[in-house]
């Protein structure tokens, strides 16, 4: 059935159909049972599932996360919600050491099927230790899989597909994204996890994003259009694996590239794309690739500083024109 909701009701359907169908699934965290999660994600669950499948945890990122562990080895799907990815660090041993290295460790005798959510990004202020974009440093990690929903339809698909993997998958959920809304189709045929996706066509240039980047970058691409400039958007929607075949594509296309990523420059999981660029399609580039990056600073609390820290359609649009003067 097609229809509008939030990105907010697509996690939660999500995850009431994947309870519904599944007795191994569980969701545990902070807050997620009686106060219905610190995003309203799991309104409503409590009190159709119970306490034993809907776990409010104590504040102990690293041991909630570990449990999640030891219930996927042993036959559970658990899925771990994480206030903000911020928080994540105190599990980061949880998630890389074992979560991630248990497969190869145990020469391929455990998978660790689990699925984590976090919020991420900036733009509420919430200051520097709640507005972090982390999941370019966790694409750095073999043995996960880290997924960037941005739409309302992949909000709901990612779930479900993340359940389905064998191997722990990381969901990112961009926190401006939660109350916008957008086409649901119930019956829609999920896009696989590694494949991005070509949200508008354009010749002159691609830009590449993922979560709530990809609406700057249309809103840019729309302006840019008044102007002469046809500007290709791709959804990234997944940071580990990387759909190169898409960007490559699209690079082949238009022969310009501009990453709009809410990390941090350096390190960053654009520097990572325009390596695989310099790799595999160097010779298809007319011009220098370029990005746009949160600033270089803790996210600040101030409205217009933070506004200044990170991306936005304006700063997308100026990288674009000064790309297209580039011989």
């Amino acid at each position: 059935m097609k229809k509008e909701i939030t990105y907010r009701e697509a996690v939660r359907i999500a995850i009431d159909t994947a309870m519904e169908k599944d007795e191994r699934v569980f969701l545990a965290g902070e807050d997620v049972g009686r106060y219905g999660g610190s995003y309203a994600v799991s309104m409503g669950l409590l009190e159709k599932y119970g306490s034993e499948r809907i776990v409010d945890t104590p504040l102990c990122e690293s041991g909630f996360t570990g449990m999640g562990i030891g219930a996927a080895m042993n036959g559970m799907r658990p899925i771990v919600e994480i206030m903000t990815c911020n928080f994540s660090l105190l599990a980061l041993d949880q998630i890389v050491n074992n979560a991630a290295h248990l497969l190869h460790m145990s020469g391929g005798q455990f998978n660790v099927p689990l699925v984590i959510r976090m919020a991420t990004g900036a733009g509420k202020q919430l200051a520097a230790q709640h507005s972090h974009s982390f999941e370019g440093w966790y694409a750095h990690i073999p043995g996960i899989k880290v997924l960037t929903p941005a739409t309302v339809q992949d909000a709901h698909d990612m779930v479900g597909l993340a359940l389905d993997d064998p191997d722990p998958v990381l969901i990112f959920e961009n926190a401006l994204l939660y109350n916008r809304k957008g086409p649901f189709d119930s019956a829609a045929k999920p896009l696989p996890i590694g494949k991005a996706k070509v949200m508008r066509e354009g010749n002159n240039l691609s830009i590449f994003a993922y979560g709530i980047n990809l609406f700057k970058a249309l809103d840019a691409a729309e302006e840019l259009a008044k102007e002469g400039i046809e500007a290709e958007v791709v959804d990234l929607r997944s940071l580990r694996p990387l759909d190169d075949e898409t960007i490559v594509a699209s690079v082949a296309k238009t022969h310009r590239v501009l990453i709009v990523d809410e990390g941090w420059r350096s390190g960053s999981i654009s520097a990572e794309i325009m390596a695989r660029i310099n790799e595999k399609a160097f010779y298809e580039l007319d011009a220098p690739m370029a990005r746009v990056c949160t600033e270089e600073v803790p996210i600040p609390y101030p409205r217009h500083l933070e506004e200044a820290a990170i991306p936005s359609a304006e700063k997308v649009a100026a990288a674009v024109r000064t790309l297209m003067k580039e011989a």
